[in-house]
This record gives C-alpha cells, structure tokens and sequence, in this order.
C-alpha cells in the first residue's frame, strides 16, 4: 500500500484524545501563568489535568514543545479577531486615524483577559511572562509578529514622518502597557487607593494614543 493511502487511511484524532489533549492545554496554560516556565512541572500539570504523566508527553511533547503550543492556540484566533476588526475598520470607508487602528489590536485582547472567563485571564499573564524573556524570541516571532507586522505597516503609512524604528518602539511600549493592564490592574487600585472602575482599556488608548503622537515626530494621531 503506497504511503499516501496509508496517511489517508489513518484515524483523526478521537473526541476523548482531543478533549484529554485540551485539559492538557488547560492546566499548563494555568500553571504556567501562575509559576512560569521553570516553577512548572510536567507531573504538576498531569496533575491538575487529572491524567498520567505519560499523556502529557504523548500530547505535548517535552515541556517547551508543551508551553509553544500553550502559547500558539489561543495566538491564531486572537490574530483573527485583531485582522477582522482592522479590515472591517478599512471597509467603512473613513479615514483611518491612528487610536482606530490601535483600538483593532488592543480592544480584542483586553475584551478577553479582562472580560471573560479564568483561561484567557491566565493566557494573558502568560503573555505577559513571554514577552519578558527573550528565549521565547522564537515563540514570540511565530505567534505574533506577523500580525505585529501588519499593525505597524498601517502604522506607518498613517505616520510618514515616523521613521519604522520609531513607529515599532511605540508599538511595543504600548503592547507592554497593555500586557501590565492584564498582568497587574489590581494596582492601579491600589496606587489609587479607590476601588471605583474605570474604563481601563480607554485609559489605555488614551495614553497610548498621546505616546504614538510624542515619539512619531509630533504626527496628529488623529487626523
């Protein structure tokens, strides 16, 4: 039998494998987020998913194979809803400002990890713990710099006078605010001794916003 038919022939994955597979994912996500890389062990996270530590080298690997696909599944439809928004932004037909288009990237982040329910919560300290090691660079220039890309590419053309240097260090103090937003809102009630809510992700564009505008040369972000 030739190897093509064999592939074909071959079984998917099974409803039990892939939901075993997702509890997996689930309590490294959480682990990882709550210890890091280094305080986590692989029988820590058979642990919590309820499952020998075999299967979590039969689903994930070794333990960074484990943590990339941790970090890359919850990666794509993030990209997909951050596109979404910045095409839908370009079909409507007005002139695009610079707070739109980092509305598209930051909006659909924050209306996860500060919205939703505990595994997205945890996705976002996790970001936040990768962007602060650089012996994730790989993972990193996998599941976010294309989309990075795209953002600082409309970036530029709304900023002609910005050099790309400048254009992307903004870029990335405003994706660190916003990865501190999810790590550590907490204390800004606390710094403010208040426990009222606030509008933290306009806060955020507001301050971002006013950033791109003093480091892209002076450029009206608003025009």
């Amino acid at each position: 039998m030739a190897k093509a038919e064999v592939a074909i022939r071959r079984r998917a994955p099974s409803k039990k494998s892939l939901e075993t597979k997702a509890r997996i994912l689930d309590a490294a996500e959480t682990l990882f987020a709550r210890r890091g890389f280094d305080g986590t062990s692989v029988r820590d996270i058979a642990k919590l998913a309820g499952v020998q530590v075999a299967l979590v080298h039969h689903h994930g690997g070794p333990k960074e194979d484990l943590f990339h696909q941790v970090i890359s599944r919850r990666a794509k439809p993030l990209s997909d809803l951050r596109l979404t928004a910045l095409e839908s932004l370009k079909s409507a037909g007005e002139g695009l400002t610079v707070r739109a288009v980092l509305a598209c990237f930051v909006e659909p982040f924050l209306d996860r990890t500060l919205k939703d329910e505990a595994p997205w919560r945890a996705y976002g300290r996790l970001i936040a713990l990768v962007s602060a090691d650089e012996r994730w660079r790989e993972i990193a220039a996998d599941c976010f710099d294309p989309t990075a890309a795209v953002f600082v590419d409309e970036l530029s053309e709304l900023m002609p006078e910005a050099t790309r240097l400048q254009v992307s260090s903004a870029f990335v103090f405003m994706v660190s605010g916003m990865l501190a937003l999810t790590a550590s809102s907490w204390r800004i009630g606390a710094v403010a001794q208040s426990d009222d809510a606030a509008d933290l992700s306009g806060t955020l564009l507001d301050f971002c916003e006013a950033g791109f505008s003093s480091v892209c040369g002076g450029a009206n972000p608003s025009a």
